[in-house]
């Protein structure tokens, strides 16, 4: 082989090789990432009064929104849970109404700080500015447990529950396996907020956008529950995540 054929294989080479890496340098700058939409929500303007029976004008013009995405569990029987809910929001408050229908109501750990998770209890999900991300053990986002009781319990930023009795108004009202929850929830800037002191409430106004989810935790006498109930729908196999991951919830617009 003559020095000028040498030559051409090395440059041919040089350019598959350069090629090469180019192509692998491509595909580790820009990994493919599955594109989700986030459910979107619309709360109307309207001012409630919480008083367990969601009976009041304001209530009439909100649409039923079903509570029907298992997070956690096998698939349920409508016979075992069945629930739906409404959103309202005026200047000072953003407002649930949620029937719940549950053949068992189970409140078994007496201490309300230990394990309260494993209790029938209604879970809001709220990121005052939807920024998405981690909210376990910070307050980017609040996940308000609320009790049978009406007692409410969140995670602090030293990673202890405590009680957040002062940001959510609770009225709920049983009728045989129905229960109608009815809630004013205050919503808090959790960039600003510190636990233990006063904090003021933002004041809400039309157009505004916030990560929310709603959610019940259902245990039929169990030692811990047996499903965990969401209204937005979660990819993948652990759909456990709404406690931690703000990205999952939908998109709530005040309209």
């Amino acid at each position: 082989m003559d020095r000028n054929s040498i030559l051409g294989l090395t440059v041919a080479f040089l350019v598959l090789l350069f090629l090469f890496a180019d192509q692998k340098v491509e595909d580790v700058a820009t990994p493919k990432t599955q594109n989700i939409d986030k459910q979107q929500f619309n709360a109307k303007y309207g001012s409630p009064l919480i008083d367990g029976k969601g009976e009041d004008e304001p209530w009439q013009s909100a649409d039923w929104l079903p509570l029907d995405q298992v997070w956690m569990g096998a698939p349920i029987a409508s016979s075992d849970f069945s629930g739906r809910y409404k959103i309202l929001w005026d200047e000072n408050n953003l407002y649930i109404l949620a029937e719940i229908t549950d053949d068992t109501l189970v409140d078994i750990h007496s201490n309300g700080l230990l394990n309260y998770w494993d209790d029938d209890c209604l879970e809001i999900f709220v990121d005052e500015n939807a920024s998405g991300g981690n909210h376990q053990y910070n307050f980017n986002a609040f996940a308000y447990h609320i009790a049978l009781d009406g007692m409410v319990v969140d995670i602090t930023t030293d990673s202890i529950p405590a009680y957040f009795n002062d940001h959510v108004t609770v009225r709920r009202i049983a009728v045989g396996n129905t229960s109608i929850w009815e809630l004013a929830l205050k919503i808090f800037d959790g960039n600003k907020y510190e636990h233990g002191v006063e904090n003021i409430p933002n004041m809400l106004k039309s157009g505004k956008k916030m990560g929310f989810a709603l959610a019940y935790c259902d245990n039929d006498h169990s030692t811990a529950r047996e499903h965990f109930i969401g209204s937005v729908r979660v990819e993948g196999e652990d759909k456990n995540r709404a406690w931690i991951d703000a990205g999952i919830f939908g998109d709530l617009q005040l309209k």
